[in-house]
């Protein structure tokens, strides 16, 4: 469980570790799939490393730039080629 920040700017809000959401090829949402949260993704360190409305398209698109980034930063933590695919950290 993740507490929502429903005071951001953006909308309704988590900060989630990126290896968390592994394996999760629906983008989060409430009120009954009405709302979609905003993702704030962090690093293992807890620092924000990217912000998405679109799970999926972040997992086709830039998740490989944040990958190759993160990966020399964090060796000990998995970076998946298929993080759509691949079992969470939590």
């Amino acid at each position: 469980q993740l507490a929502i920040d429903y005071e951001a700017e953006q909308g309704p809000t988590i900060a989630v570790r990126l290896q968390e959401l592994f394996g999760l090829n629906t983008h989060p949402s409430i009120a009954r799939g009405a709302v979609p949260l905003v993702l704030e993704l962090l690093s293992p360190a807890q620092r924000p490393v990217q912000v998405t409305r679109d799970l999926p398209g972040f997992w086709r698109g830039s998740y490989a730039a944040v990958r190759s980034d993160l990966r020399g930063r964090y060796p000990r933590y998995p970076w998946p080629e298929d993080p759509a695919n691949a079992m969470p950290t939590r």
